[in-house]
């Protein structure tokens, strides 16, 4: 195969295949064995052999192919030059029609800190397995900025951990300042705000003391931590407005078509599981455990392959509902937004996987919403034998002041905020039924919307009873 003729390969190229590249030395055959990241008729990153050596292929290919191509040159040949330690470059072409490629050394038995993150992120902020971690990542990133660059895009997946070596990789997302000389303060803010904007907001209370790790590599500037949170909160803004709209188009992380018949959005790594449930939902939902039938939704839990899922049919009862329905957005298409914006802001939730909306020439009729199914008792069950007494267990009441906490601090409002909208799950509330959940513009709204969540919430008990007196002194309130 030509390199060119990659362009026209889409997301998943038959590998192992074997494409001619040409240097100083000579053409000769790259067998690129498995792929690691596609961006379709642009970039196609993988694991190959060149010449009798185990590479990292690079191979970059369409309209921006050679800009492409030299920004990771620039980034490699930088880190390279300031001894910073990252994969050699072996070698290295650009041929005008074909694309651009770079081998680098291939880092055998290597575990990116993102991975090495996600096994430790689910325990207790900030545990010592946590600290260890982030004390790798930001003492590379200190050792980086002290050599006068940073990397565009500072994330976790961009170092990678071999024994007790750690690698920086991804030069095209390098850029430097002044190459051997210290990083301005400004320019180090903004990059620990991309760094921190990456990781779970529950982290953010905690921001100062991990930075510790960064300020005993390189404390050539004073950090103010006010001015830290600033940028943290910037990016992470940015991110979310990324990542939604992300949800919505065919990209890396979700599989999405739409057309006149439908809109059909997956997450990318369920299609293969997922794409025929939803050719089937319907009957799907009449061979599962219905919890809900009629009306304006059915919800079943269904089982796919062996695992349990929940699948919700928004239903349309009639033309005159359908007439109010068909030309905006569907509460499954509501529902599927707004629950990656809680998984994003690290706020507990069914994560979705799936949505189909069927539609007539772009009018929308029925829809449908696929998520994991969460199993927890929810929270009129877990409260119901301390109505009289009031004495709930203390950390489901925290947990509760805590949910309600991130709420306020992000302005969503939920809605329909009952008990039987909660579930406990792995010692944190898991809010389901996202139909009327809204992320507001202006705290004058949101102070409205909170204040009809949490009388509905206290709705699920008599005023007089020891359970609702008790809440009603630890749930917050918004100043008046």
């Amino acid at each position: 195969m030509r390199l060119s003729e990659l362009k026209a390969a889409g997301r998943s190229p038959q590998v192992p295949l074997t494409i001619t590249l040409a240097d100083a030395a000579g053409a000769a055959d790259l067998q690129l064995l498995s792929l690691l990241r596609v961006l379709p008729g642009q970039r196609y990153v993988g694991a190959g052999i060149w010449r009798g050596t185990k590479v990292l292929a690079k191979l970059l290919v369409g309209g921006n192919a050679a800009r492409h191509f030299q920004r990771e040159l620039d980034g490699a040949r930088l880190m390279a030059a300031q001894g910073l330690t990252t994969p050699r470059l072996l070698a290295d072409g650009l041929k005008e029609g074909e694309g651009g490629w770079l081998l680098f050394e291939f880092i055998e038995n290597a575990e990116s800190l993102g991975d090495a993150w996600a096994a430790v992120e689910h325990l207790p902020m900030l545990a010592d397995e946590q600290h260890l971690v982030l004390g790798e990542a930001l003492t590379a990133v200190a050792q980086m900025h002290a050599k006068g660059f940073w990397q565009q895009d500072l994330h976790l997946d961009n170092l990678l951990r071999q024994g007790g070596q750690l690698y920086l990789i991804d030069g095209a997302g390098i850029k430097a300042e002044t190459p051997g000389k210290q990083l301005s303060r400004q320019r180090v803010l903004e990059n620990l705000g991309v760094f921190f904007a990456q990781l779970p907001k529950r982290l953010e209370p905690f921001i100062e003391e991990a930075l510790v790790h960064y300020l005993l590599a390189n404390a050539e500037h004073a950090l103010p931590l006010e001015a830290l949170l600033k940028q943290v909160d910037k990016v992470r803004g940015w991110r979310l407005k990324d990542y939604l709209d992300k949800a919505g188009r065919e990209c890396t992380l979700f599989s999405v078509e739409r057309n006149l018949s439908r809109l059909r959005a997956i997450c990318r790594s369920e299609v293969q599981a997922l794409a025929p449930v939803l050719e089937q939902a319907d009957t799907y939902l009449d061979q599962g455990h219905l919890y809900k039938t009629g009306g304006a939704a059915s919800v079943a839990r269904i089982e796919v392959d062996g695992r349990p899922l929940v699948l919700k049919r928004y239903n349309i009862k009639n033309t005159a509902h359908w007439f109010k329905r068909f030309w905006r957005p569907s509460r499954a298409w509501h529902s599927w937004i707004e629950g990656h914006r809680l998984m994003f802001l690290d706020i507990a939730t069914p994560r979705p996987l799936a949505l189909l909306e069927t539609r007539t020439l772009g009018l929308r009729n029925r829809a449908y919403l696929l998520t994991e199914y969460i199993d927890g008792p929810d929270l009129t069950a877990c409260f119901a034998p301390f109505v009289e007494s009031g004495e709930a267990p203390d950390e489901q009441v925290d947990a509760l002041v805590q949910l309600m906490q991130q709420l306020i601090r992000e302005r969503i409002s939920h809605g329909d905020f009952k008990g039987h909208n909660l579930f406990w799950v792995d010692g944190r509330w898991s809010l389901i039924d996202l139909d009327a959940m809204c992320q507001h513009a202006t705290q004058m709204s949101f102070a409205k919307a909170f204040a009809r969540d949490r009388a509905r919430l206290l709705r699920n008990w008599p005023s007089s009873s020891a359970l609702y007196q008790r809440l009603d002194q630890r749930l917050p309130r918004l100043a008046d």
